[in-house]
């Protein structure tokens, strides 16, 4: 078994000695990873323009929490019953389509039912729904995979390779939409609508090409179907059958996402309405929702630098210190970006520090798949997330109500004088939240024992 540092050439190098079904899953993959980060991140953005309140921009992240938990689950389901290729190519479709009603939802415009008026924004959630369904297929089939092809005390340095073969995309994906809005959008200006109906195309585009290719390429002779669904009672048991030692570690990271879950969605808004923060690179002129871009990538950088040293720091100080690393970061980022002078490079430095939450992630991985049995890692792993992000998903509607607010409540305490709601209080919530989610790991959380 080789034990290469997965560095991310060695990641190229085993990605294209991969079999054929995995080689083409790891290109739809990477594909469609590259039309979810070039849109994702700006969909707060795009909503405001489309005439959406804070509150609904927060109502839309607690919509994505709905289907970031029960889509993994359903979808596993549903592919076991049709069979791969078939789930695959379906769940390709619903996304590309989802890329396409986002494109054209401000082309629909308002539409008068007479009781109710249908506004442009809904159309986004609209297509979230068809969006996010390609995803729904691989969390636990990765999960499972890495977990029976490597040694429990690699599973970090396991987890490191996938991640930064996955995380490449997150890293083009944002540039690539910046320099959309660059060349084709408002460049002396702050209207996104222009450069990233561009961007929304191109991702279409991406959907397109990613299906087809899946369809045609991937084998089915493989192809293996699995039992009936056997309801609320096999959820029920999947849950029941959670390791005791993910307990601790499940309590942390729900509370630690939920903080991030409030303030996620607005991080674009911070940068392009609140700072409105625009530069001037090399001459060239960047807009705020451009220099977004150049922040994500900045971020992205940082995280594939460092989950690979991370990974390997774990084998020999173990996972818990390198997991807990990842949720400090994810806690205090929050209150550090609000209360941030408006300064580019300091923001700068800030996302380049937001990176290090990625650092964690592979241990993170490793510390919940771990303690499963060798043919039980994507039940596991499936259990572990419809948990966590059932709970989650009330903290983006959580976050934009207090970001969207403007009450005051007049303190007992001189002191602290007069608490008032809007942003600085989201934000500052959600750290606190966030730190409390750190404490109780670092109090409560366990070791897997391959790496004590």
């Amino acid at each position: 078994m080789a034990t290469e540092t997965p560095s991310v050439r060695s990641t190229v190098r085993q990605f294209f000695s991969l079999e054929r079904d995995v080689l083409v899953l790891s290109l739809a993959m990477f594909a469609f990873s590259l039309g979810f980060q070039m849109t994702g991140r700006y969909l707060s953005e795009y909503l405001v323009v489309l005439g959406a309140t804070p509150f609904v921009v927060g109502l839309y992240g607690s919509f994505g929490n709905v289907i970031s938990a029960v889509y993994p689950y359903a979808g596993g389901v549903f592919s076991d019953r049709v069979g791969s290729r078939y789930a695959l190519t379906l769940f390709g479709l619903l996304s590309t389509l989802g890329f396409v009603v986002w494109l054209v939802a401000p082309l629909v415009g308002p539409i008068d039912l007479g009781a109710v008026v249908l506004e442009p924004w809904l159309w986004i959630f609209v297509g979230l729904v068809l969006a996010q369904a390609w995803k729904s297929f691989g969390l636990g089939a990765t999960f499972a995979i890495v977990k029976q092809s490597v040694p429990d005390d690699r599973l970090a340095r396991g987890f490191a390779s996938t991640e930064t073969f996955r995380r490449t995309a997150f890293l083009i994906g944002p540039l690539l939409a910046a320099g959309l809005l660059f060349s084709l959008g408002d460049r002396g200006g702050e209207d996104i609508l222009p450069g990233f109906l561009y961007v929304l195309a191109v991702a279409v585009g991406f959907g397109a090409v990613a299906t087809v290719v899946q369809h045609v390429r991937y084998e089915t002779d493989a192809d293996s179907f699995g039992t009936e669904f056997e309801g609320v009672a096999q959820i029920r048991r999947d849950l029941a059958d959670l390791p005791e030692t993910l307990r601790p570690l499940l309590v942390a990271d729900t509370l630690v996402r939920f903080a991030n879950g409030m303030v996620y969605g607005f991080f674009i808004l911070v940068i392009t309405r609140i700072y409105e923060l625009d530069v001037t690179l090399f001459g060239y002129y960047l807009n705020p929702a451009v220099f977004f871009g150049v922040l994500l990538g900045v971020e992205m950088v940082v995280a594939l630098v460092s989950m690979a040293p991370a990974a390997i720091a774990a084998e020999r100080v173990g996972l818990k210190p390198v997991v807990a690393l990842g949720f400090a970061v994810y806690a205090v980022f929050p209150a550090l970006l609000i209360f941030a002078p408006a300064d580019p490079a300091v923001i700068t430095a800030l996302f380049a520090f937001s990176g290090l939450r990625f650092a964690g992630l592979p241990s993170h991985k490793a510390l919940i798949v771990g303690p499963a049995e060798r043919d039980a890692g994507g039940r596991v792993t499936g259990a572990y997330y419809l948990l966590r992000n059932t709970i989650v998903i009330p903290s983006a509607a959580l976050g934009g109500y207090l970001y969207d607010s403007d009450w005051a409540l007049d303190l007992p305490v001189d002191a602290l004088g007069t608490l008032t709601a809007g942003p600085e209080l989201a934000f500052s919530v959600a750290s606190v939240v966030g730190v409390v989610g750190v404490g109780y790991f670092l109090v409560f959380g366990e070791e897997f024992e391959a790496y004590a």
